[in-house]
This record gives C-alpha cells, sequence and structure tokens, in this order.
C-alpha cells in the first residue's frame, strides 16, 4: 500500500532523501522543483540532483505549474501514478483542462468524479493552494496566451479559449496579462510606460505605470541604472518619463517610507500566475510593523511544503513597498534576502517598528 504523504515540512528531508536516491517508490507521491532551471521532475529522474536551498516539495504536478515550473521533458512527471487522493485531484484538473469553455461549477465536477461539492472544494484547495475555479481561469488564460503566440486573432484566441464574451476577458485581463488582450497579442508593444524617480530614505525610488496602474517599483543607489532595467524589462513599450503625472502616487510612497502613512493604496498592473498571486495577496496582508516568516505564509496559502516557491515569489516581486515582501523574514527570525538589499529591508523594517510602537 502507498504511504501517504501530507508533506508537511517537517517532512521535507524525508522526500529529499527520496530524490537523492531516486527512490521510484516515491513517484506520484510528490514532484520536486528546481528554482534556478524553473523545471520540476518526479523522485526517480536521472537527472543530475540540484543544491536542497534550489528544491521545492510539490504534491502534484499541476500544483508546480501553478508555481511557474514546468514540467521535465526527460521523466515526464505528471506520467506517474498517484495516491487516491492525489488522484482524483489529478482528475479532476484533467476535466477542468478538457472542459475550459464551460464554467466550473463544483456540482458538475463532482458528479464526474462522485464526490460531494464541499469534499471536493477542500480536498482540491489543500492540495493545489488553489480552488477548482481559480485552476479553471489560470487554464483558460494559458489557453488565450498559447493561442495567441501561435498567430491566431485576439477574438478567436477568445472565444477558442471559452471565453463567451470580450467583457469577460478583459475583466481578467488586468489580473492575469497586466495588459489589455490586443496589447498581449502585440507583445507588449505599444504600451505606454510612465515613470518618475525621486529621492527616498532609501536612496532613489523608481515608480511606473501604466494607464491601468502602477507596473514597477524598484530603488536603488543610481537613478540611471534604475532607468536603463526599467527600459530593458520593457523593451518593447514606449517607455518615457512622466513626473507630472506620477506626482502623487510616487509622493504617496515615499510617505510611507518616511513612516508618515502606514497604508498604501494604488492600483497594480502586474502579471502574476496563480501562486504568485496567493503569495502576494497573503502579503498585503500583513500588518504594518509586523513580520511573517516563510514557512508561516506557505502555510496560510494551503501548501506548506511550498516555502521555497514563496521566497522565489517574493523575489520576483515587481512592486517593491506596495506589496510589502521585506516583512518576511526566515523561520529564526534572521532576515534572508531582499532584492533591494539586505540593509534596506532591515531599515524598512526598523522604520515600521519605530511607528507602530509610537501609536
Amino acid at each position: 500500500m502507498k504511504r501517504q504523504l501530507n508533506l508537511l515540512e517537517d517532512e521535507a528531508e524525508k522526500l529529499w532523501q527520496a530524490v537523492l536516491a531516486r527512490d521510484a517508490t516515491f513517484n506520484g507521491q510528490f514532484v520536486f522543483a528546481v528554482s534556478s532551471t524553473g523545471i520540476y521532475c518526479k523522485p526517480s529522474c536521472p537527472s543530475r540532483r540540484p543544491r536542497r536551498d534550489r528544491v521545492t516539495f510539490f504534491k502534484l504536478a499541476e500544483a508546480a505549474e501553478q508555481a511557474g515550473f514546468r514540467a521535465c521533458r526527460r521523466c515526464k512527471p505528471k506520467l506517474a501514478t498517484t495516491d487516491p487522493q492525489t488522484e482524483t485531484v489529478q482528475r479532476a484538473c484533467r476535466f477542468i483542462e478538457t472542459h475550459y469553455d464551460e464554467p466550473a461549477r463544483l456540482a458538475v465536477l463532482g458528479e464526474q468524479l462522485g464526490l460531494s461539492r464541499f469534499h471536493l472544494q477542500r480536498t482540491f484547495k489543500s492540495i493545489m493552494g488553489i480552488t477548482p475555479r481559480q485552476y479553471a481561469e489560470a487554464c483558460r488564460t494559458n489557453r488565450f496566451k498559447s493561442n495567441i503566440r501561435s498567430g491566431q486573432s485576439v477574438s478567436a484566441a477568445m472565444y477558442e479559449a471559452g471565453y463567451g464574451s470580450s467583457s469577460r476577458l478583459y475583466e481578467r485581463a488586468h489580473a492575469e496579462l497586466g495588459m489589455t488582450p490586443a496589447t498581449y497579442g502585440r507583445a507588449g508593444d505599444k504600451t505606454r510606460i510612465g515613470y518618475t524617480i525621486a529621492r527616498c530614505a532609501l536612496g532613489h525610488l523608481l515608480v511606473a505605470a501604466t494607464s491601468n496602474g502602477v507596473c514597477a517599483v524598484r530603488i536603488g543607489d543610481d537613478a540611471g541604472t534604475l532607468e536603463a532595467d526599467l527600459r530593458s524589462e520593457f523593451a518593447a513599450a514606449e517607455v518615457c518619463r512622466d513626473d507630472n503625472q506620477l506626482a502623487t502616487v510616487i509622493e504617496q510612497i515615499v510617505a510611507h517610507l518616511d513612516g508618515k502613512q502606514a497604508t498604501i493604496s494604488l492600483p497594480l498592473d502586474i502579471r502574476a500566475t496563480a501562486f504568485q498571486r496567493l503569495v502576494w495577496e497573503a502579503l498585503r496582508s500583513i500588518p504594518y510593523g509586523s513580520t511573517r516568516s516563510y514557512s508561516e505564509i506557505a502555510r496560510q496559502i494551503g501548501q506548506p511544503t511550498a516555502v521555497r516557491a514563496v521566497a522565489r515569489a517574493c523575489a520576483t516581486n515587481p512592486v517593491a513597498v506596495v506589496i510589502p515582501c521585506h516583512r518576511v523574514i526566515r523561520e529564526d527570525k534572521s532576515l534572508g534576502g531582499y532584492r533591494w538589499g539586505i540593509e534596506r529591508k532591515k531599515q524598512l523594517l526598523a522604520q515600521e517598528r519605530s511607528q507602530s510602537s509610537k501609536e
């Protein structure tokens, strides 16, 4: 009888030993993803073993894909057999993927699998970290992206991906694409991005935005370097300085950094996977002046072993401070990493603690 794994954090060492031993008896019970390659494999994969600090464990291949990883072509981890519970969720994923043009109704899905909708919802989210509806939305958006990349028109790609109307697609565009569907079809070409740079307590602060919202917030020592990095990332867009239009936006962020404003309320225009959205929403729920560990965030989003994937989502946060990834620290209370420098992270946390103690 197959061992039942809950994939809790304290079992990570056991799973790692299975990976090192290429233990085929664990195939189908979990997959391991490697941050440096962006690939996930089954335990018995013959590929070279990665460094332990680059590995994250997932109970299902689909969960790894939602976190932004792609399947190994060598070991084909999706073909591995699974235990009954994970196999049920995998069947649910297959059904959703082949019926992406239909609403993801729990009653219909439960009937196909012989489960009550309540049990199905609970089981699916405990393993995948997201609901069946969220998984269906991600599948539909990925199909739209694939259709666009293959050369289809926006309207053809939209209907083939299961969007019944353009309003539904445009409604999801902000969260899923980071731009309108038509703009996505042009690889971001002709998007206008305005930016401004100001001095702040942490050095130079760059804020960039499209007409939909803030798309980048960066901190550094040199304004020229920040500007060059922005233009490099959005190479297909029309990037231009716009101090007047972004004056109130950057003032709000500077006031926050100076401890004069605890919260930041700004519209965002950022691209994210379903997993990144879960992590970033969790980060925005951390109170001003408080911190959470990477493992606490992983547990909060329902994926307790995805600690390294959480850290990766923090590191790829495109809007520093607005999504407060600096409030996430290690389990031992050490600060961990920070894209804009560990000293800035230390300064940010000290400022927040100081202001909170005065209230």
